[in-house]
């Protein structure tokens, strides 16, 4: 029997960038399961997995409960800090004005998203706080992290609902 070459076989790595997004992709499958748009987030600190949330704004009947707000407020509380310098949240859709906003107000180092929102997105779709030189702290952004699977994911939820019989389509 020949023994298998190693080479072959993938490499996960369970620190990169594509594997937390999966994570987060994890959470915004969850959204869809319970009718919520598929938005997910995970927040890490120091390699691990800290906070996850998915988009609740049905739910909750809460404007305010996206992917984000939720990981946010999960990431302080498992610090047991409102600043979370030293971590990284990953989100499969770009962040909105108000989830940007709060990412610079808890000082997240870093933020790492899926697809862009040309709509509606606050990491640089329509405005980028999360570097703007005026406010006090600016967030390290990477874009495009898994970007097929996250734009299909919210496609495809959009269709689903417009194909529907009464479908509402975009909220």
């Amino acid at each position: 029997m020949k023994k298998p070459d190693v080479s072959e076989e993938p490499i996960i790595d369970l620190h990169s960038d594509e594997y937390f997004m999966g994570e987060a992709l994890r959470q915004a499958r969850k959204a869809w399961d319970r009718g919520e748009v598929p938005v997910g987030a995970v927040v890490v600190h120091a390699g691990r997995v800290i906070a996850r949330a998915f988009n609740q704004v049905e739910t909750l009947n809460d404007a305010t409960a996206h992917a984000e707000m939720l990981a946010i407020t999960q990431a302080e509380e498992a610090l047991g800090d409102w600043r979370l310098l030293e971590c990284d949240l990953y989100v499969t859709k770009e962040p909105c004005p108000m989830c940007a906003g709060a990412l610079v107000h808890v000082r997240m180092r870093r933020v790492v998203f899926g697809c862009a929102s040309p709509k509606d997105g606050g990491a640089g779709g329509v405005v980028d706080l999360l570097q703007h030189p005026r406010l006090n702290h600016r967030c390290e952004v990477t874009r495009g992290v898994r970007e097929n699977e996250c734009a299909q994911l919210l496609r495809a939820f959009f269709r689903e609902r417009r194909d529907k019989p009464g479908g509402q389509g975009t909220p």
